[in-house]
């Protein structure tokens, strides 16, 4: 039946004695065991108590008498090692032996464990945007060191020695002068609130160059459990009594049904109930294939919507025509006077790029797990993540419920690029389970519910216009965007690291009603394709070579561009002879941190297609946590990156999606992967930046422009599909 919602309360109840103290946002907490130390980095102590009044004691870390030692990590696991990279970060800082570390997800409550958020003073709980290490980072150093300390005074007032003789080796406090020593485990029965802690905003962290686990090669986390199959995704989990829902949402977004057989579905074997949404049909079952094969036997009449009518690979010329409208329309970044330089130039360049629809093509079918109290005043959700805004994904407002009566319980993804990072799904599940209630409900969207009714990265066009003087140097750059979306197309679009004088961003919306949402590095893949791509159009026109273009735009705007430049120009041995038909490309890209990508292709000019033989990328990233976890990264973003654009497209008639699952939505195969991807990580002392979106909007930049000094043809429109290619080389 349930699982104690019903009768839930807070398992360690909150006692005002217990409750030492608080200062410069740590609060040291003693459980009901008076054994087991909790470390909380919270500012408000109001706040803490109110946690700990409502919920069981949350922390970063719990150490217990055996030595061994908890870190919570606060971000979703969806492959990209969060579950190592932060709790490495607050050991660091805490010096605690690694070996003794276990890992676990933290409670989902952005007061405690939420980290900064986009707007100053707030806090989110929110794996997006290649944020997670960034956004952490100075929050669990501080973290980190609070507990260290916290550690530190207790040692000396058990030992009546001066904190200043103590020094930390991991996992033990050791005073030399006296040559005693205490692991932090048999430490606990010791531990002492001090009078103050330091917040160590202001200084007293470890020097980068005393790091011991960040920066040194760890193995994540979770990779055994995943090897030997014991790893849980949600998909994974069954609980007593559950049942199963599946929607029909059909392929024309914002349709409504009309369901024309309800009582031949109801009287199917183990269909329990039929729930209407404003968009589609909702079934629930004692089993999944009973829910899938009354699926199946849906009859449903279809209304028009939006999309009627809308054709993706013809909207193009209309496209044209909103750019030739004399109006202006969202102005995203504006430097000097472009129309000014314009006028003025020797020289001027125009052209248009066009990147068709693209599907996340996750890898776990989008599934969550709702149970929802009979009373309908407690719920619990088990999910695969990336969280939100809301860190109850939605199910408060759903049942009229206050956040703290909703418990997610979070668990690896298989896979989000953004996907996750909405909760229709979950928000799906739990409207089933609010009428199935007690009973737990299984939602999961099956490949072609959400090929066909997923969220897509969206359709663009671009025009971008620049000009040269005299001397061939670029003086204005204008970029306009035409599509859905806002900054999902215009964003990634400005050219902070290249010395332009005159600039123009612009936006100008188009909608059609096909569901839009952020994919891998967002609006940076298509727009960094135009830029690189007119970059080396430019030093064509004019034999220049496109090192040298950028190296002249990168010297006196960001050095640190530069020296990637210069680093992945090296490795690739750029001015090296090469075979005939074979040719390198570069682009350079930033999102957080900052890469330039050059890889080598040949074309085949019967077939058409594109094959990348080598990659290499140079990227400074900040401080980096996990170098070897930074590769993968790396090497798994160019390979999606390849993937979109080599391959992947995805097309709507009369509003309707096209492709239905991975037979007729083409993902790149093993047999295309490059021979070698190779990354140089550059030393830096600088704050984390994200790696996640960095490799992958560099690709498509990079092998036109490689395409573009084999053959002198210019690609513009992702994917480069084998028939595109050929086009482009008979024209």
């Amino acid at each position: 039946m349930m699982s104690n919602l019903n009768n839930r309360k807070s398992s360690r109840s909150f006692n005002r004695r217990q409750f030492l103290k608080s200062s410069s946002g740590v609060a040291l907490f003693i459980g009901v065991s008076g054994l087991l130390p909790t470390v909380v980095s919270c500012r408000d102590q109001k706040r803490v108590e109110e946690q700990f009044q409502k919920h069981e004691v949350t922390a970063w870390v719990q150490i217990s008498e055996d030595g061994q030692i908890t870190i919570y990590n606060p971000a979703a696991e969806m492959g990209q090692g969060s579950m190592t990279a932060l709790p490495i970060i607050f050991a660091e800082e805490m010096d605690a032996d690694w070996s003794k570390v276990n890992v676990e997800f933290s409670p989902q409550e952005a007061e405690i464990y939420g980290g900064e958020g986009w707007a100053p003073g707030t806090k989110l709980m929110f794996t997006v945007g290649s944020r997670t290490t960034n956004s952490y980072y100075s929050t669990l150093r501080r973290a980190g060191a609070q507990a260290r300390y916290v550690l530190l005074s207790s040692a000396a007032a058990h030992w009546n020695v001066p904190i200043e003789e103590l020094i930390t080796i991991e996992g033990n406090v050791v005073h030399e002068a006296s040559n005693q020593k205490i692991e932090y485990g048999q430490l606990v029965r010791f531990l002492t609130m001090p009078e103050s802690i330091p917040d160590f905003n202001e200084g007293g962290l470890k020097d980068p160059k005393d790091f011991r686990l960040i920066g040194s090669i760890i193995p994540r986390t979770e990779i055994p459990e995943k090897v030997n199959g014991s790893a849980q995704f949600a998909i994974d989990i069954r609980l007593p009594e559950m049942i199963y829902g599946v929607l029909e949402r059909g392929n024309l977004h914002g349709a409504k049904p009309t369901l024309q057989n309800e009582e031949e579905i109801l009287a199917m074997d183990g269909v329990l109930k039929l729930v209407p949404f404003d968009y589609g049909i909702g079934i629930v079952a004692t089993t999944l294939e009973g829910a899938l094969s009354a699926k199946k036997a849906l009859k449903i009449e279809w209304s028009d919507a939006q999309a009627s009518g809308f054709n993706s690979q013809e909207i193009y010329a209309s496209y044209e025509d909103i750019l030739a409208e004399d109006k202006t329309g969202d102005v995203r970044n504006e430097i000097g006077d472009f129309n000014k330089a314009s006028s003025s130039a020797t020289k001027t360049y125009e052209a248009d790029f066009k990147n068709d629809y693209v599907y996340h093509a996750q890898m776990e079918p989008l599934n969550a797990i709702v149970q929802v109290s009979e009373d309908l005043k407690k719920a619990e959700v088990w999910v695969g993540s990336q969280q939100g805004s809301d860190t109850k994904l939605g199910i408060p407002s759903l049942l009229g419920i206050g956040h703290e009566d909703v418990t997610v319980h979070l668990q690896y993804l298989g896979g989000g690029f953004g996907r996750r990072s909405m909760s229709d799904f979950v928000v799906e599940c739990g409207t089933l389970a609010k009428e199935m209630a007690p009973r737990p409900v299984k939602l999961l969207w099956t490949r072609e519910d959400d090929v066909t009714y997923g969220c897509y990265r969206p359709l663009t066009l671009q025009r971008l216009k620049a000009c040269t003087d005299s001397q061939g140097n670029l003086t204005g750059f204008s970029h306009v965007v035409v599509g859905d979306g806002g900054h999902l197309v215009a964003g990634g679009a400005r050219n902070d690291h290249y010395q332009i004088t005159n600039q123009w961003l612009e936006w100008r919306s188009a909608s059609h009603g096909v569901r839009l949402k952020h994919w891998r590095a967002v609006g940076h893949g298509p727009n960094k394709f135009a830029i690189e791509a007119m970059l080396d159009e430019i030093a064509y026109e004019q034999g220049q070579d496109p090192i040298a273009l950028r190296r002249k735009l990168m010297t006196n705007q960001s050095p640190r561009a530069l020296a990637t430049l210069e680093k992945a120009a090296e490795m690739a041995d750029w001015d090296a002879f090469l075979p005939e038909n074979r040719a390198k490309g570069v682009a350079f890209v930033e999102h957080g941190s900052m890469g330039t990508g050059i890889c080598e292709i040949s074309v085949n000019r019967e077939t058409g297609k594109i094959r990348v033989h080598k990659f290499w990328i140079a990227l400074d990233a900040g401080v980096v946590v996990q170098p070897d976890n930074v590769k993968a990264q790396m090497e798994g973003g160019i390979i999606m990156g390849m993937s979109s654009v080599l391959s992947e497209q995805l097309t709507v008639v009369d509003g309707k999606i096209q492709q239905s699952n991975y037979h007729d939505y083409k993902l790149l195969r093993m047999q295309d992967v490059p021979d070698s991807i190779e990354t140089e990580i550059l030393p830096s002392a600088e704050h984390p930046e994200g790696v996640g979106e960095t490799a992958t909007p560099m690709v498509a930049g990079a092998i036109a422009n490689a395409f573009l000094r084999l053959t002198g043809k210019r690609l513009r429109h992702i994917p480069f599909t084998p028939e595109r290619v050929l086009e482009v080389l008979n024209t």
